[in-house]
């Protein structure tokens, strides 16, 4: 059993900018060799997080949509209070979403489903430069 832990840059425009990242994190498992295993992705930072959706044009308006309705970014938090960066809903968005996937891989391929991408979203009021973790465990 092996465990190699790798990572990918993004440049995101924030405000709920969704990024298909599958083949990123394929290419990290073609690199390592492995053939069977798990992986682990983790968004780096307290305002993104990650999720497998259908990567079509009527979720990624839906997503943004949805999150407006139960995190709205016009209402002020207390954490804009602490830090006067305008961005408590971005924080409260990524934490509900959560900031790590973990996905099964079998002969050196991702066990996704056919309409299932892997998603990171940028929810932060401004672009970014972003890591993401990609951790290997198998053989």
């Amino acid at each position: 059993m092996k465990i190699i832990s790798k990572s990918f840059e993004l440049k995101t425009k924030g405000n709920t900018d969704i990024i298909d990242i599958t083949s990123k994190v394929q290419e990290k498992i073609n690199e390592s060799g492995l053939k069977e295993g798990n992986v682990l992705v983790f968004a780096v930072g307290s305002t993104a997080g990650l999720t497998t959706v259908e990567y079509e044009p009527g979720l990624l308006k839906d997503l943004p949509e949805i999150f407006e309705k139960i995190i709205p970014s016009n209402k002020s938090y207390h954490h804009d209070k602490t830090w006067g960066d305008g961005n408590g809903y971005s924080h409260l968005r990524a934490s509900i979403l959560g900031a790590s996937l973990q996905i099964p891989f079998s002969e050196g391929r991702l066990l996704l489903g056919t309409w299932q991408q892997i998603v990171f979203i940028d929810f932060d009021n401004r672009a970014r430069s972003r890591k993401v973790i990609v951790q290997l465990i198998g053989e």
